[in-house]
Formats: C-alpha cells, sequence, structure tokens
C-alpha cells in the first residue's frame, strides 16, 4: 500500500508574545509539526507496517520547509521519503489553496493508495484540507476516522460521532482525516534520527507543479488576541451561589 501523509509547520505557541495592542509577534518563534498532523504521520506508518506499505510524507508552505532541522523531525518519526513544495507565494496560504497545491503534488507523485491528513491544523484548525484534496482529486473522503485496519476490499474504518461510532468499509484511493485519538505518536529515538538524514526528499517549487500562486481567496482582516479583563474578584459562598453565578453571567 501507497500511502501518503500530509503535514504542515506551525509556529509553536509557547513562543506567541501578545503586543500591547493585541496584535500577535512570531519573532524569535520556533517552527514544529502539528500537533495533530504527528497523529496522522503515526497512523500512516502503523498501516504502512501493517500492510508491507511505503509512507511518504507531503508538505505544502514558505521557505521554512527547506529547515535541515525540521526534515529530519518528520523523517524520523517513520515516513520512507519526504516531498515539499516550498514558495514564498503559498506562505500565507489559505485552505482552499493549501489544498489546490497538495493536490497538484500528489498528482505529480505517482501512482498512490491513500492520502491521509489530520483532523485540522494545529494554528487554524479549519478542518477544510483534507475533504478539499479529496474533492480536487475527485476521490471519497471520510473524517473524523478514529481506527484504521486493512480489510479485504480496502480499509475498514471506524469514525468517531457525538453519539456513536460508525464503521465503514472502503475502496482505495481515498482521503482520510484522523482524529487525535486514533493513535499516540511515537518519539523517535537516536537510531531513527539518524537514519531520517539519508532518507531521499524532493523539493517543488509552484511552478514545477505548473501552478501559480496568487492572491489567496480569504482575506485575513487581523489576527489579535482576546481583550484581557481584570478579575471581577466576587466570592459566592452558600447554598445560593449556583444562582447567584448564574445572574453574574446573565449579567
Amino acid at each position: 500500500m501507497r500511502i501518503i501523509c500530509c503535514y504542515k509547520l506551525v509556529v509553536d505557541e509557547q513562543d506567541i508574545r501578545v503586543n500591547t495592542d493585541r496584535s500577535l509577534s512570531f519573532d524569535g518563534a520556533q517552527w514544529k509539526i502539528g500537533l495533530y498532523d504527528l497523529n496522522a504521520v503515526e497512523a500512516g506508518k502503523q498501516l504502512a507496517e501493517k500492510t508491507g506499505g511505503t509512507l511518504t510524507a507531503l508538505s505544502a508552505g514558505g521557505d521554512i520547509l527547506q529547515n535541515s532541522k525540521l526534515k529530519k523531525a518528520i523523517l524520523s518519526r517513520g515516513p520512507d521519503a519526504l516531498f515539499t513544495v516550498s514558495d514564498g507565494a503559498i506562505e500565507e496560504a489559505d485552505t482552499h489553496l493549501t489544498a489546490r497545491v497538495l493536490a497538484g503534488a500528489i498528482g505529480k507523485m505517482g501512482p498512490f493508495d491513500l492520502v491521509i491528513c489530520g483532523e485540522g491544523s494545529a494554528d487554524l484548525y479549519a478542518g477544510q484540507v483534507g475533504p478539499q484534496i479529496g474533492q480536487l482529486l475527485g476521490l471519497p473522503v471520510l473524517n473524523a476516522v478514529c481506527r484504521i485496519e486493512p480489510a479485504a476490499a480496502g480499509l475498514r474504518l471506524e469514525r468517531a460521532l457525538e453519539d456513536g461510532v460508525e464503521i465503514h468499509e472502503i475502496d482505495l484511493p481515498a482521503v482520510v482525516c484522523v482524529t487525535s485519538d486514533i493513535n499516540l505518536p511515537r518519539i523517535p529515538g537516536m537510531k531513527e534520527i539518524l537514519a531520517a538524514g539519508r532518507k531521499p526528499t524532493t523539493e517543488w517549487t509552484l511552478a514545477d507543479l505548473g501552478l501559480a500562486g496568487g492572491p489567496a481567496a480569504t482575506e485575513i482582516v487581523a489576527t489579535l488576541a482576546p481583550e484581557q479583563v481584570d478579575r471581577k474578584r466576587i466570592i459566592l459562598e452558600g447554598e445560593d451561589a449556583v444562582d447567584e453565578i448564574f445572574q453574574q453571567i446573565c449579567n
């Protein structure tokens, strides 16, 4: 089975600073693999191990994708190879542009059986890129997947819903978006980290895919931190505390 896992590099939220005007400062912030994407990588690796298949990592973004440390970070977690689409024109891409670039790269990578994405990115958490990739490639998409097992027809999937669990058997190729409950991502050891430097990597630009960046369809007007509100320091005690809390919230 040939599996492609999409991931995104995001700024470490611990390094984000809030300015006095509530704008966010990313100066000096470190980059990392998105938290939910780690579950997707682990799910792809486990499935590749069960089926004797291969796992290829794929990402699209700005120049940060050329960072050798971050390349080793993803390859040390199990993928056999890495493909990146690095271009300044998509550094601030919205979900549609990101999906269009990833779908173009997948089409150029050759035959595949499965595309795995996380349930959402660690920064925007829109949950739209995976379904849009499926639509662009003309493939069925299942999201909220919490379990993946090989089956005679293709895959047996479980979807976690609010009131229960759905079980599906799907043919391949397909696109699957997994939840953070699907697994516990492995922590690479020294052996995996050293081996990551020897794995093949392929770097493309938008021109290599025959695509143009162009303006994103979504315009970001502003990104501001919530307004800080001083504590009212109201202490409620006694049997009527619940009613008083309710009144405080309503007011």
